[in-house]
């Protein structure tokens, strides 16, 4: 009945939305991107005219294009509807996701919170050994003489290398920009934070990384009180994705995803 008395005025209201997973391109089961958050993201600020937007972030990183779409479509809405954004670290925020962390106002942590890995990182393996001990031969035919570059079934090749570190470095330098124009004067001069070194809890606040430890819930009815109320937004599976209907496809991710945040001891 509030809503149809209109002197009455309501409590506040944060949008809260939920970023989890790895950052990938697609439709990869147990992943997120800027077309598939789109639409919850554009909700969150538009719907009811929240006070705030609460960002609750748990990810290994993934995608540094993705990583950078999302946190600008965040950065435009914020600027637009005139909404402050919070940063509420789980887990984990590490690389891209910690990308996404740095699109808010503030950034809160656990005590036990892991952020940083502000860095670029591309892995894969070698097979030529393997192939040649099985008598299989490769043919590949290009037309462009990078066309094949980094090709894991045939030997490393140091012009490879070489090409492929100068692209890390431009999107190393393009998440060093992000970081330093969202942080500003609050990061520590005296300590290299673009190693892609992590830091946990008091230490990433120390450094400037984060504002301070705390939790979304108590934080918000801190700063607009007991009566805030607090509408979430998260991705939700499809009914086939429940029912298991692509089993194998979410085991794969699942060990993708596993991986990631194994390596940061999680």
């Amino acid at each position: 009945m509030r809503h149809l008395i209109p002197f009455m005025k309501r409590p506040p209201l944060v949008s809260v939305l939920r970023l989890g997973g790895m950052i990938a391109s697609g439709a990869r089961i147990g992943a997120f991107n800027d077309a598939g958050m789109a639409p919850l993201i554009e909700r969150a600020f538009r719907r009811g005219k929240p006070d705030a937007v609460a960002l609750l972030i748990n990810s290994p990183g993934g995608s540094p294009a993705q990583s950078s779409l999302i946190a600008a479509r965040i950065r435009r809405l914020a600027e637009e509807k005139e909404v402050k954004v919070y940063a509420f670290v789980e887990d984990l925020a590490a690389s891209g996701g910690y990308w996404l962390a740095t699109a808010a106002d503030e950034i809160w942590l656990d005590r036990n919170s892991i952020v940083g890995s502000i860095g670029v990182i591309s892995a894969s393996f070698g097979f030529h050994e393997f192939l040649g001990r099985h008598g299989v031969e490769r043919r590949v035919y290009t037309a462009g003489k990078a066309k094949g570059m980094l090709d894991p079934f045939r030997p490393e090749d140091p012009t490879d290398v070489k090409r492929l570190k100068e692209l890390q470095k431009q999107i190393h330098a393009s998440f060093i920009e992000q970081v330093k124009e969202r942080r500003g004067d609050r990061l520590d001069g005296t300590t290299d934070l673009f190693t892609g070194d992590i830091w946990v809890g008091e230490k990433a606040v120390e450094v400037g990384l984060a504002d301070g430890i705390g939790h979304a819930t108590a934080k918000m009815k801190e700063v607009y009180g007991d009566k805030v109320r607090l509408r979430i937004y998260g991705q939700k599976r499809s009914l086939f994705q429940r029912l298991g209907a692509q089993v194998l496809g979410e085991a794969a991710a699942a060990f993708e995803e596993r991986s990631l945040y194994s390596r940061f001891g999680l």
